[in-house]
């Protein structure tokens, strides 16, 4: 699986912004999606994940309630809405892919366990 992220930019704090992330390849629902970042300096953090199905979801706690995961498997992308952004949300986000599984275990397994990565999209939140 190809992984390909886009829609990152500058966004005051507040806003919202959407990245997306297309799929090229292997069938993409096989797969469990998610997203980390990278923020500098700082070691990469998990963010979200979606199950293959879409209908389990798994957040860090920091953006419960203000980022929502969903993915279109008819257009093989899966979406990371991010609404409320504050400058701490500042970071490089990554999508990342794991075969069939639940969202949660995406969340708590190592990273070194994820088939996928894509090539990261820069989200800047300015104060």
């Amino acid at each position: 699986v190809q992984l390909q992220a886009s829609g990152g930019g500058l966004v005051q704090a507040g806003g919202s912004l959407r990245v997306s992330c297309a799929a090229s390849g292997r069938t993409f629902s096989n797969y469990a999606m998610g997203w980390l970042r990278q923020a500098p300096g700082k070691e990469r953090e998990f963010v979200a994940a979606i199950s293959w199905s879409g209908r389990s979801t798994y957040y860090v706690d920091s953006v419960k309630g203000r980022f929502t995961i969903s993915r279109d498997n008819a257009e093989n992308t899966v979406y990371l809405q991010m609404n409320s952004l504050k400058p701490e949300d500042t970071a490089v986000y990554y999508c990342a892919a794991l075969g069939i599984t639940t969202a949660r275990t995406m969340g708590v397994v190592s990273f070194n366990e994820y088939d996928y990565w894509g090539q990261g999209t820069q989200v800047t939140v300015s104060s």
